[in-house]
């Protein structure tokens, strides 16, 4: 491909990611000062190399999923952000009450806001999480706070009100139990081993014990629901793209972003902003993910963009590089800790 098909072939990924037009020769003749003949050869030949392809109502031309790929690999720069962009970001990334993954959540909220794209943050599985420690805290008024800590340094707590027939020293009792006996054990098999373990023991000392054991098993199940991590920002967002345009498309696509194992094979595992275009992802073929890994104190994630094909990837990339900039520096901070 010569340098003048590389300008058409970006003119004509550029104008219809804009105007959802098959592009014609007459306005590339306009924009480029050359004839319609020499537009229309040079067009023949980006067809026959597959990066273009004919629009089945309209004789213009659109980008194929060759021409998306040849121009994010090879045509695109990131687009810079503009100042109300920043603004927005910053204001979350400066807010000191936010915990990092939440401040991630939040600025990929407003990422799906700006490009009316459908937003996604995968954290940990919680069946990589073990059980480090769980702690019972006394409230007022009969209440307590069950803390539940992962070696991922994941925290829930959940409050409960004790019957009355319940005393504190039973709580603590259990508690003991369960940091000796289960520590080390994945989220996800807790309350199996509460049943089946710890429910036997508490049995035999506990006159109350099927209620102190509901108020531990609540805990672990609120957090297991709690630890698939996976946020969806502007999920109907993708749905108000042209092509989703009939219903089938659209219970089609539904249907794959309510499946959250579906969801799971986004996770990123290379290096930097990647773009999957169609077949490429492991979503859905008629999709791109734009996507990227973070590691912050050890708890990784992945953060990520699914659009049409036809995505605006210079801003989608700008953007996301501006949230892979800020998480980089916090890596930083926490590297010249140590």
């Amino acid at each position: 491909m010569d340098n003048r098909q590389k300008e058409l072939l970006k003119e004509i990924v550029e104008s219809y990611i804009k105007n959802v037009k098959p592009v014609g020769s007459q306005a590339l003749c306009k924009k480029f000062k050359l004839s319609s003949a020499t537009i229309r050869n040079e067009m023949a030949a980006l067809e026959k190399l597959g990066y273009i392809e004919k629009n089945h109502v309209s004789s213009g031309r659109v980008p194929s999923e060759k021409g998306y790929k040849y121009y994010v690999d090879n045509l695109m720069k990131p687009k810079e952000l503009n100042g109300e962009e920043m603004l927005k970001l910053q204001t979350i990334f400066h807010n000191q009450q936010l915990q990092v993954s939440d401040a991630i959540t939040k600025c990929m909220e407003i990422i799906a806001d700006l490009t009316n794209y459908t937003s996604v943050v995968l954290g940990t599985h919680s069946n990589d999480n073990m059980l480090q420690q769980v702690n019972i805290i006394p409230l007022d008024n009969n209440q307590v706070i069950a803390l539940v800590c992962t070696n991922k340094g994941i925290v829930e707590n959940k409050k409960f009100r004790i019957p009355e027939n319940i005393y504190m020293e039973e709580l603590v009792k259990t508690c003991e139990i369960i940091n000796k006996m289960l520590i080390g054990t994945p989220i996800d098999e807790v309350s199996q081993r509460l049943e089946f373990d710890i429910k036997p023991i508490i049995s035999k000392t506990i006159k109350q014990y099927e209620a102190v054991y509901e108020i531990f098993y609540d805990a672990f199940n609120d957090f297991t629901k709690n630890s698939s991590n996976v946020f969806f920002s502007g999920k109907t967002n993708i749905l108000k793209q042209p092509e989703y345009d009939n219903i089938d498309e659209i219970k089609r696509i539904v249907n794959k972003l309510e499946d959250e194992s579906l969801v799971r094979k986004i996770e990123e595992t290379g290096e930097g902003i990647n773009v999957y275009i169609g077949e490429d992802n492991n979503f859905d073929k008629n999709v791109t993910v734009i996507k990227s890994k973070y590691n912050i104190n050890g708890e990784e994630g992945t953060i990520a963009i699914i659009g049409p094909k036809r995505m605006e990837y210079d801003r989608v990339v700008g953007l996301m590089k501006y949230i892979n900039d800020y998480i980089s520096g916090i890596e930083k901070e926490d590297d010249d800790e140590f």
